[in-house]
């Protein structure tokens, strides 16, 4: 039986591989694992604490073992950067490798790894969390779209790195707040992960970096940026682009033509972006009580299987495989 600490913090251990997978499974996904080596012992621990956005879990392994993840449709995704602090871990997706020790921290997506190993006698690991919306949000904030395919970050991230040094000491901060109650502050901790977020992806390569180095010459002038003021002040409102024009004091084809050259799409799609955007934070409400539906039809979405079939194409799930998720996702241990 596991000790709770308090109403977010608890503790596990035990000394069988089998409970510890039996323990573990239903956390991310249906665990398959099996030991490297034969041993008649197997002693382990977990200790997980969680906060609104982010949570850390410090696992203890007496010996080297591996395991598959089959995600489930009540899997919670979430950015893992792992901080091991002896033996090592790594996984596989895919074509991609990667491995982390002591001087290397491991970052990758929860939902994509199809195989993890554990490494090294007496393996000690710390694993902090943070809500993938986070890091979406950021995504969609830096970019100015909405972000769905993988992000596909460069999981290996050298701690000798003045990025991987950052990273690593604001993970070692966010860590810190949520295993000490005297230093846990709710706010400290918002900001951290924010940085963290923000962080990451502005300094670990991944299949976006090269829009990055764009964006220094890409300030849009003056129309742009009152016709994107009053779309996201009116964005739930019906509007057509004459409106926008008018608004930015341009004509249409003015509009189109800075939309073009400044946010590489048309004023139409942006306004969609938008309203995509919106759809999908009420959507991860789960104190939002509006059928999927009705969030359809207050965002300007019209014709529902259209909604779905571009929200699918986008964030990689259907709106109502979004809003089972978010109001069936468990904690990661029961």
């Amino acid at each position: 039986m596991p000790q709770e600490i308090s109403p977010s913090t608890f503790k596990y251990f035990g000394s069988s591989f089998e409970g510890m997978i039996d323990k573990l499974s239903g956390a991310f996904g249906k665990f398959e694992g099996e030991l490297i080596d034969r041993a008649e012992d197997f002693h382990w621990s977990l200790d997980y604490s969680s906060s609104d956005w982010a949570s850390v879990i410090t696992g203890y392994h007496q010996h080297e073992f591996q395991f598959k993840i089959e995600p489930t449709a009540s899997s919670v995704e979430y950015l893992s950067i792992v901080l091991p602090r002896s033996g090592g871990m790594g996984f596989s997706h895919g074509s991609t490798k990667a491995d982390a020790g002591r001087d290397r921290l491991l970052l990758y997506n929860t939902l994509e790894p199809e195989q993890v190993r554990m490494y090294g006698q007496s393996n000690v690991i710390d694993e902090l969390l943070i809500d993938w919306n986070i890091i979406q949000q950021t995504l969609d904030q830096t970019f100015e779209r909405p972000i769905g395919e993988s992000l596909a970050l460069v999981p290996e991230l050298e701690k000798t790195t003045s990025g991987g040094q950052m990273i690593a000491a604001l993970a070692e901060t966010a860590i810190r707040s949520l295993r000490d109650p005297s230093i846990h502050s709710p706010v400290a901790l918002a900001h951290i992960t924010q940085a963290l977020a923000d962080l990451i992806i502005r300094v670990v390569p991944h299949r976006l970096s090269r829009f990055l180095e764009r964006k220094p010459c890409m300030i849009a002038p003056w129309h742009i940026r009152r016709a994107i003021e009053f779309m996201e002040a009116n964005v739930s409102r019906p509007i057509r682009m004459p409106m926008v024009a008018q608004a930015a004091g341009v004509s249409t084809r003015a509009l189109q033509l800075g939309f073009r050259a400044f946010r590489e799409t048309t004023p139409a799609a942006y306004l969609s972006m938008l309203r995509l955007r919106g759809a999908r934070l009420d959507l991860l409400d789960p104190e939002n009580t509006n059928t999927t539906k009705q969030i359809c039809l207050k965002w300007g979405f019209f014709h529902f299987g259209r909604f779905s079939a571009i929200y699918r194409s986008t964030y990689g799930e259907s709106p109502s495989a979004t809003r089972k998720r978010v109001r069936g996702a468990p904690v990661y241990c029961p």
